[in-house]
């Protein structure tokens, strides 16, 4: 199908400049992390999560829904191609909850380049253990800071890493190279993520979205609002369906497949 380019920019409430530039780049990934929740909630209830553009669009521009990073970025990909930017999709390895020394896993995650007169930026919409508000300069050995965080990106032997500034201290996200993804690569990453019983998404609710200086999460029934840095400024338990429907409705805007008590009743016992 042909991408509805002007649903996309009203469904993130964006009215800024459209060119293929720096400026429309940082205003369009702005917009979209504050209006598309991240959140994968058809896994965890076993319903197909599809990547083709005609199901993209019904989900998260015209549905209620959020997604996750393979749905979040390829949507994001398919707006900044049709302004003219010059985008490829990568894939990376989460290392969010990985020990240090512990074996890299699947190319689970798509994260995009985006090639610009200034150089390469990284542009990541779909990272829901620490949502990107602005895309970063794919340059190793320099802190980025924006406005929810700090960000730096190391680089050996071709293998780039992503850390993030947590109250622990720098924390890995991912790492990655530059090799070009396909479709049928990320048919394969959204497989595995969506349907492997190893991969969290088929039993831990998760969501995460980003409003003006605070950092909505939810993880299962544990409701969190970060700070900058990921400094946790408040949270709660949600101790019932209709706390979790509030919660979706007025903090994520998020309508789910399901009744919301049998959404509540799979992440609660």
């Amino acid at each position: 199908m042909a991408f509805h380019l002007d649903q996309y920019l009203s469904r993130i409430g964006y009215s800024g400049p459209i060119n293929a530039d720096l400026t429309t780049l940082s205003g369009i990934h702005a917009a979209h992390v504050n209006a598309i929740p991240f959140e994968g909630i058809d896994p965890l209830v076993g319903r197909p999560v599809k990547l083709d553009l005609a199901s993209l669009h019904d989900k998260l521009i015209m549905g209620k829904r959020g997604g996750y990073c393979f749905e979040q970025n390829a949507i994001l990909k398919a707006a900044l191609e049709q302004i003219g930017f010059t985008v490829t999709g990568l894939a990376g390895r989460v290392r969010w909850m990985s020990p240090p020394d512990a074996p890299l896993g699947p190319r689970n995650h798509m994260l995009l380049k985006v090639d610009l007169p200034e150089g390469a930026f990284l542009a990541d919409v779909g990272f829901g253990a620490c949502l990107l508000e602005t895309p970063l300069r794919l340059a190793a050995g320099v802190e980025q800071s924006t406005g929810m965080g700090t960000f730096r990106l190391s680089e050996e032997a071709g293998l780039y890493t992503l850390h993030a500034m947590q109250p622990e201290g720098w924390r890995v996200a991912y790492v990655f190279n530059l090799e070009p993804q396909i479709a049928s690569d990320f048919e394969l990453g959204n497989y595995y993520t969506s349907t492997n019983p190893a991969a969290p998404f088929l039993y831990v609710l998760i969501m995460e979205k980003l409003a003006s200086d605070k950092r909505h999460k939810l993880i299962n029934t544990r409701y969190a609002i970060e700070g900058r840095h990921g400094h946790v400024t408040e949270e709660r338990m949600l101790g019932s369906a209709d706390e979790l429907g509030r919660v979706l409705d007025e903090v994520f805007g998020v309508v789910p497949p399901v009744p919301v008590g049998e959404l509540f009743a799979r992440i609660s016992g």
